[in-house]
């Protein structure tokens, strides 16, 4: 069944009792302390996995300790009296209702007589629904579902419908007539499948789903448990009274104003932006364009590696490329960090990034050395008359010098992102546009190409591992070179 959508208002409102109720199925189907499942005949069909309902209302009455009159032990006025032996065909009302309300929500629906939603406490076989079909999940039964499955059910038999199954399908056939030929495709396919499946499968399948349109479409006259439930009117009316008063519209209200000034961008603009990423990373990704000169992965030569390395003389072209991609490629890279501190050197503003060092190593160094490294970074940065003195707003210095008063790792993350984004929007434009970058693009290593393959990750092994033939002694090859029966072993390389 195509079924997709949240559910109206009314099943919600249900939603603590078909939680319990789901636990008590769950309960019911362990493999331990559960019904003991067995396959049950119907007619001359062996169906698979089911139960009587017997079985349920005896598991009710063991599990949650029901006596004879509905009543659990010590809760009644009982006398000391013993009480008699009770048989299957004599259930108390108290675990035949519970059963009832179980099977009325679809939980468990009947094989014998699938049309009513009734526990019988007698050998009819029952099964338990399948999750996919109970009344708490979030899908909604649609019209155009319904209609797939009268459609279905006019085709099999032929026309023969119930009274009030004929007066839906019309209703539904002029209702949705432009979606009518979707209809009919469907069920037809549906029953083109369930003829490949067993007359077991087909009769659960078949249950299942009459089950399930009993509990959202119920006949005429029939009460609507999703609407009523097990619980009175009047509670849930009084509940809602209750929470939606002025502050609960407040609320609403406030939510609403927020949720319209909030930015949104459309999936265009976001799509434009995923594909311009990937085509600006795809050159840097070893697996998409390859390594060179080799692949490490794959082969003994570790060159890329070496040329890779935090420190370096020379880098190569794609890592210098690469920080001009945005200010954080930069700045964790060890060695654009080296050249952005020349840089700034230069300016007369390296102190920036040293201190945003000294705050990295505060966020991830020792935690014996916390207070140590804050009075540190104090002493050299942000005290008065401080050798390297770092220009930070008036707010941001008042936050930090409250926080060190009891320093943690965090103390300083105001201050640290009010000089990243500093560096960020001043240094950096400057950097990329400077001689010393220039330089370094200029100057940048391009490995030599290797031979292409249809993968550019499938690189040839530059270094092969050595025959084992070749690693025999020299008299264990000669004996193996008389012997007819083994093919020359070369001789040994000098």
């Amino acid at each position: 069944m195509t079924i997709g959508g949240p559910r109206g208002r009314h099943p919600r409102l249900q939603m603590p009792c078909l939680r319990k109720m789901e636990r008590m199925i769950v309960s019911m189907q362990d493999p331990d302390m559960g019904i003991k499942m067995r396959n049950q005949r119907l007619l001359i069909t062996v169906i698979p996995h089911a139960m009587t309902g017997n079985d349920i209302v005896e598991w009710l009455i063991q599990k949650y300790g029901i006596s004879e009159e509905g009543e659990c032990p010590g809760t009644g006025g009982a006398t000391g009296a013993a009480e008699p032996a009770r048989s299957p065909q004599s259930p108390s009302t108290e675990s035949l209702h519970l059963g009832n309300l179980i099977v009325k929500h679809g939980y468990i629906y009947p094989l014998k007589d699938p049309r009513s939603l009734v526990l019988r406490a007698d050998e009819s076989p029952y099964r338990f629904q399948t999750p996919y079909f109970w009344t708490s999940t979030k899908w909604p039964a649609t019209e155009l579902d319904y209609a797939i499955y009268l459609a279905k059910k006019n085709i099999r038999k032929q026309g023969d419908l119930i009274e009030h199954e004929k007066d839906n399908y019309n209703l539904l056939h002029k209702r949705i007539n432009h979606t009518w030929d979707f209809v009919v495709m469907q069920a037809r396919e549906q029953l083109r499948a369930a003829k490949q499946r067993r007359k077991g499968d087909r009769i659960v399948i078949d249950c299942q789903e009459q089950a399930y349109w009993l509990v959202n479409r119920p006949p005429p006259g029939a009460p609507n448990v999703l609407e009523q439930g097990p619980e009175r009117r009047n509670c849930h009316t009084t509940r809602v009274q209750l929470t939606k008063n002025m502050d609960y519209y407040k609320r609403e209200i406030e939510y609403c104003r927020k949720a319209m000034a909030r930015t949104r961008v459309k999936s265009s603009i976001c799509l434009e932006g995923y594909i311009k990423f990937n085509e600006q990373y795809v050159p840097h990704d070893p697996i998409m364009s390859g390594c060179l000169p080799s692949n490490p992965w794959i082969t003994d030569d570790t060159t890329y590696w070496a040329m890779n390395a935090p420190t370096v003389t020379t880098p190569t072209k794609l890592r210098v490329e690469r920080w001009g991609f945005n200010f954080s490629e930069l700045i964790n890279d060890p060695l654009g960090r080296t050249q952005l501190l020349e840089f700034l050197k230069k300016e007369f503003s390296a102190e920036n990034l040293s201190f945003w060092e000294a705050c990295e190593e505060l966020r991830y160094g020792e935690q014996s050395r916390i207070a140590e490294i804050v009075d540190s970074i104090y002493q050299q940065f942000l005290a008065p008359g401080a050798t390297r003195w770092v220009n930070i707003d008036s707010k941001t210095m008042e936050r930090t010098l409250e926080g060190i008063k009891t320093p943690h790792r965090y103390v300083m993350d105001d201050a640290q992102m009010h000089i990243y984004m500093l560096m960020k929007k001043d240094s950096y434009p400057r950097f990329l546009k400077s001689d010393l970058y220039k330089n370094l693009l200029a100057e940048a290593i391009i490995p030599p190409e290797t031979k292409k393959r249809v993968f550019p990750f499938m690189r040839k092994q530059r270094h092969s591992s050595p025959s084992p033939a070749l690693l025999l002694p020299a008299g264990d090859a000669e004996e193996r070179s008389r012997s007819p029966s083994t093919a020359p072993v070369p001789e040994e390389e000098s």
